[in-house]
């Protein structure tokens, strides 16, 4: 296939007399052997569809003579210094001056030249258009087996499941999106999770997003690719928890807790046998262990969600919005003080038990019952109260 190249000055003109309508970023760090090739392919397809676009070339500190070819193609180089790959995309886009956006690598790996359907969904309103490799094709030797068969879905599926994001290739280096998109994700992340980062936030956000089957060639490259997979997976799996408090701590807590307490019921009046297994104080201390467990993790996924409200990382939830107003430190200090008070009401029982008995030896198989949950709830009041002051610190800042 004959590719030919558009003249330097297309490119160079000024935005303001072009009206670009679209913009082509790629990152680049060292791609003097697959960069002429991306461009043309760029080039062929503004030519074929007469697209009003420029080409962008976010480079990363290229020692090979990359940014010689761009100029030399009629790209605009757009330096970055600061390392990695989420930055030297957010650089680009940050610079680039059409309507729309279309990202993707500079290795070979994608066909630039059929990047059309990507504008198409955008001009049909689309904020985010996402590229599925799975849908369009993977070409042998393009994708790591570990990466086609473990890496990919299981990132794409989690991502899916804490989410509920439409994608279903979290991963592909190919997309588009609007300016005006992008400037409402807010994106911060600097290495390969920005990937991960813009299908989050744009879910988050509830924009629009579709899909369009891309095919992946193998990379043209002679070296090894900058990704690195165990390294960069980490990363795509830590970001998915680190903004998930529902699944990294709402979810787990409340089953703890529920677990705990519903164990502890049970075996307050006494010890119980289920299928011929005795469960007695033994089980109630660890019944009790889990309860208080299971409030540290719905006290932390509630800090975690109002410190990324408050930082903008999240969207204000209806859930939280919807809470009455009544709901504030005030009340959680009074329920606190209460489940203090309560438990301290059930220790000195126990305490006035063991005077009545002498202050003597008791069977602990009977005085734990109550020194149990005592304790776990003057731990759970206590805990409550500076939970709910620490809260109201967070929310002055949004006030």
């Amino acid at each position: 296939m004959s590719i030919e190249l558009l003249s330097p000055p297309f490119a160079e003109s000024p935005p303001q007399a072009q009206g670009i309508e679209v913009s082509i970023v790629m990152p680049c760090l060292n791609e003097a052997e697959t960069l002429e090739r991306c461009i043309a392919k760029t080039q062929q397809a503004i030519r074929k569809h007469r697209l009003r676009a420029e080409i962008v070339i976010a480079d990363n500190g290229s020692t090979d003579g990359s940014q010689a070819i761009a100029e030399r193609l009629g790209a605009r180089i757009v330096p970055i210094s600061q390392k990695g790959y989420g930055s030297a995309l957010r650089g680009g886009i940050e610079a680039a001056h059409g309507k729309y956006v279309i990202m993707g690598d500079s290795d070979d790996s994608y066909d630039f030249s059929s990047i059309y359907p990507f504008i198409e969904q955008l001009r049909n309103g689309y904020d985010l258009v996402m590229g599925n490799r799975f849908l369009g094709g993977i070409m042998p030797g393009a994708m790591p087996w570990k990466h086609r068969w473990i890496g990919n879905p299981v990132l794409t599926g989690i991502g899916r499941l804490f989410f509920r994001c439409p994608a279903r290739d979290f991963h592909c280096g190919l997309r588009g999106f609007s300016k005006a998109a992008y400037e409402r994700m807010h994106l911060q992340t600097t290495g390969m999770e920005f990937a991960s980062e813009m299908v989050i936030k744009s879910t988050l956000h509830g924009l629009q997003i579709a899909e369009v089957p891309t095919r992946l060639h193998k990379d043209g490259r002679s070296r090894p690719p900058h990704l690195r997979s165990w390294r960069d997976g980490w990363r795509h799996l830590r970001f998915m928890l680190l903004f998930s408090p529902r699944w990294m701590f709402l979810l787990p807590g409340i089953g703890c807790f529920l677990l705990g307490l519903v164990v502890s019921l049970a075996l307050i009046a006494g010890p119980l046998e289920v299928a011929g297994v005795g469960f007695g104080v033994h089980t109630m201390l660890l019944a009790g262990f889990l309860c208080l467990l299971g409030h540290q993790l719905l006290v932390f996924g509630l800090f975690t969600k109002k410190y990324a409200i408050v930082e903008g990382f999240h969207p204000p939830k209806r859930l939280l919005a919807m809470m009455p107003r009544w709901v504030n430190l005030e009340f959680g200090v009074a329920a606190g003080l209460g489940l203090t008070l309560f438990g301290a009401g059930l220790l000195g029982t126990a305490v006035w038990n063991w005077h009545n008995a002498g202050l003597g030896s008791l069977d602990p198989s009977v005085t734990m019952r109550s020194v149990i949950p005592a304790v776990v709830l003057l731990a759970l009041g206590i805990q409550t109260m500076f939970a709910s002051f620490f809260l109201g610190i967070m929310s002055l800042r949004q006030k």
